[in-house]
């Protein structure tokens, strides 16, 4: 009895987490959102969360320029952030547990700090190597080279971690298959409760309202939003289709001037705040997702939430397509062809696209709140805790 009670004291603990994340302040950077979202949950759920990192509200840290690197970075709403012990001493004291996002210097450091401390420390896997090497140019090319990443940041940091936080089952995966051995704790980043259906239009009251399509991600090779444009143009309704990219990233220009060569209508393409998302969401009426690498995109689950049905790319690096829960939801990666027929099934099917609209939400708001999410979260920080 006295040990079950001491358990049971154990789970109902309230904890104090330190959330080590280089770039806090940007909320045009997915894994900065997500963080924000999962340390509001936290503190809504009656634990105490100490942000760590550049733009935090108490512990900030200083911009660190790396040549080059950093450049590109800026152009994905990425920062990169200077290690300081003397930061990471006052922020981690008297935590419970130490949680990093990325595996750069700054983590890096943080861990170390956090271990001299006596602290547990636990990570999430966010940044794919895939990713980052779609923004290498030609290096993604080289054979081997994303098993090399993989390696390189087990060895920089996730060798060390007994418990790791992953978006999905793809994810945990990829890591297992590149020889990653901690324990894997599958959690979805889950979405903010402000993405939430409001009053659909009905196919009636549209008027002469074109069909607007929503595309959500960074402006970058791997988001592939090139296909989409291409598939617009050979739409058999074409003239009707208005087009919205929200993000930002170094192809900006090159989408813009290829919209305007193929497209009938003017393109919206450029960077939209994280607050006006949702009104931007519940405007549309199709989500097309056509990214060729993806951990989890929470900008699809957002957009199925605000009762958007998506139409999202099949590829073996991103794990986006299994949200899809129909066949009209799914099309080849880089296939423009086969997505023009997805678009003008949706178009042509208005009656199925508000049933569908309905049940991708009620799906959505059932199996990736971040209210769960971090729950689940929270049982991965005890269990690192116990492991101690």
């Amino acid at each position: 009895m006295h040990n079950a009670a001491q358990q049971q004291d154990h789970e109902d603990r309230s904890l104090t987490i330190a959330m080590v994340v280089d770039s806090i302040g940007n909320q045009g950077n997915g894994t900065s959102n997500s963080a924000l979202q999962w340390a509001q949950e936290l503190e809504r759920q009656g634990h105490t969360v100490r942000l760590v990192g550049i733009g935090a509200p108490v512990y900030a840290a200083r911009v660190h320029h790396v040549p080059l690197v950093s450049w590109v970075a800026a152009k994905q709403q990425m920062q990169f952030a200077q290690p300081s012990d003397a930061l990471f001493r006052s922020a981690f004291s008297g935590a419970d547990v130490v949680h990093i996002y990325m595996p750069f210097a700054f983590g890096r450091r943080a861990a170390a700090v956090a271990r001299r401390m006596g602290i547990p420390v636990t990570a999430g896997y966010h940044v794919q190597p895939e990713n980052v090497l779609y923004s290498a140019g030609p290096l993604r090319y080289i054979p081997g080279l994303p098993h090399l990443i993989y390696r390189l940041f087990d060895h920089w940091l996730y060798h060390d971690i007994r418990h790791i936080h992953v978006p999905t089952d793809m994810t945990a995966h990829l890591l297992r298959a590149n020889g990653y051995t901690a324990k894997l704790h599958v959690i979805s980043n889950g979405y903010s409760p402000r993405f939430t259906t409001g009053m659909p239009e009905s196919g009636t009251e549209r008027g002469d309202k074109p069909f607007r399509i929503i595309a959500s991600g960074r402006l970058t090779h791997e988001k592939d939003h090139i296909t989409l444009i291409k598939a617009i143009e050979r739409s058999r309704h074409a003239d009707d289709i208005e087009l919205v990219i929200a993000g930002t990233g170094p192809l900006r220009h090159y989408l813009k001037v290829q919209a305007g060569r193929r497209l009938q209508r003017p393109a919206h393409i450029g960077f939209h705040r994280n607050a006006d998302m949702p009104d931007l969401l519940r405007s549309g009426d199709l989500l097309v997702h056509c990214s060729i690498a993806d951990i989890e995109s929470i900008s699809v689950i957002e957009a199925m939430a605000c009762g958007l049905v998506p139409v999202i790319a099949v590829s073996n690096l991103s794990a986006a397509s299994h949200f899809a829960l129909l066949d009209q939801s799914r099309f080849p990666v880089r296939d423009a062809t086969a997505l023009a027929a997805c678009i003008d099934w949706w178009i042509e099917h208005p009656r199925e696209r508000a049933e569908w609209s309905a049940r991708y939400a009620r799906h959505t708001a059932q199996c990736y709140s971040v209210c769960s999410s971090v729950k689940a979260f929270v049982a991965m920080e005890r269990e690192a805790i116990a492991d101690r």
